[in-house]
């Protein structure tokens, strides 16, 4: 893996907000605007780079699935931050199997092996529709003879087709918060919707503000039931409301996707779970839920938060906070290690699984140790002719 210096394309700003990037502008402490789309830099991946990124991203899910079920079998919802009375939905939610569509990993990597694993984006994820859809554009109008590591949007559709084909009407809300007011939350449920329709599926996209209860199940603004439900609302909120006890009641006929089990993964004690189940593993940093147990350099993460929520790096006598409100919720204890650097900017990547399935990248840069909201994402391709 390589970071070079690229020309950006002649009028690339319209062009990004005419393909959905509405989010593009960010703004800086000092009011001004900083763009979140950067082509002024592009990653080169090798292929067999990518093959083995793409198996490192399978086996962090499957061992990520396995640490779910232990926490399950042994009863640990307590260290999650889990509510006792919402367990047994978490279980049954487990025990059977609903659908669930995608996730993202964060990986520290640096051009050598092994990448290491951050944390797992696994409820409700964004930095999709640059990923998927801004990229590949990018490369079809730069390197169209070159292959990029992105096959979401295919196998999206594909995931939506498996989820589709058992349900009993082929009605899905596709949901998100109004509150979120870059609009990206907005435009990434557009595009998920976008993509179940493209599956068969009938795609309603709302707000979850307008989602009501009727005494017997949700329904949406049209008094139409919710049977099936994608929802860009992390299940940590939906708890904490009046209606979370409802959303995990067995006999509320609405399938949740995510499932409610994906608050095993998206939870930060997953990281320690993890270390305890696969100690030494060369995916894994160490990660404790009591204390940094001797660590001399950690980061302190909040077990609840989305995309990572606050977190507090502590090193060789600094500690470095990204801006936030940190909660009492309990924290996870990981072992600091530093972002890799190119060109003055800390990198991280973000790995992208559909459906159990390695799908996609997303490379975002950041001036800061913390990959916070003043991130930029730049594309990549693969430095191998594509295949026909």
């Amino acid at each position: 893996m390589r970071r070079e210096a690229v020309t950006p394309r002649p009028g690339w700003d319209a062009t990004i907000r005419s393909q959905g990037l509405v989010y593009v502008d960010t703004e800086l402490p000092d009011g001004g605007i900083m763009s979140y789309w950067d082509e002024t830099a592009a990653y080169a991946f090798d292929l067999d780079e990518v093959l083995r990124l793409e198996e490192a991203t399978e086996e962090l899910h499957r061992m990520s699935v396995a640490a779910a079920e232990h926490v399950v079998a042994r009863n640990r919802y307590a260290e999650f931050g889990i509510p006792a009375w919402a367990a047994e939905a978490v279980a049954r939610s487990l025990r059977e199997t609903p659908p669930t569509l995608y996730g993202r990993f964060d990986l520290w990597y640096d051009g050598s092996w092994p990448p290491k694993l951050l944390e797992y984006n696994a409820d409700t994820p964004t930095a999709l529709v640059e990923a998927s859809i801004i990229q590949w554009y990018w490369l079809e109008q730069t390197r169209p003879e070159l292959d990029q590591w992105n096959s979401l949007h295919e196998r999206l559709v594909a995931a939506w087709q498996r989820i589709g084909a058992g349900l009993h009407e082929q009605q899905v809300h596709v949901v998100w918060s109004n509150e979120e007011e870059s609009g990206e939350d907005q435009i990434t449920a557009g595009y998920l919707a976008e993509t179940a329709r493209q599956a068969g599926l009938k795609a309603e996209l709302l707000p979850i503000q307008d989602i009501g209860w009727d005494g017997r199940c949700f329904v949406d603004r049209a008094d139409r039931p919710v049977t099936t439900c994608f929802k860009l609302y992390p299940w940590e909120w939906m708890l904490a409301e009046p209606y979370g006890p409802l959303a995990l009641d067995p006999g509320t006929p609405t399938t949740w996707i995510e499932p409610a089990w994906k608050l095993l993964l998206s939870n930060k004690a997953l990281l320690a779970v993890l270390w305890e189940l696969y100690p030494g593993h060369e995916y894994l940093l160490p990660a404790y839920l009591d204390s940094p147990r001797g660590m001399s350099e950690y980061v302190a993460k909040p077990l609840l938060g989305r995309e990572g929520g606050s977190v507090r790096i502590v090193t060789a006598g600094e500690e470095i906070t990204n801006p936030g409100i940190y909660g009492d919720e309990g924290w996870c204890y990981q072992q600091f290690r530093a972002l890799p650097e190119f060109a003055g900017s800390r990198m991280v990547l973000g790995s992208w699984i559909v459906d159990g399935e390695s799908a996609g990248v997303g490379v975002r840069e950041s001036e800061s140790l913390i990959t916070d909201g003043y991130a930029r994402f730049l594309p990549h391709y693969i430095d191998a002719p594509r295949l026909p």
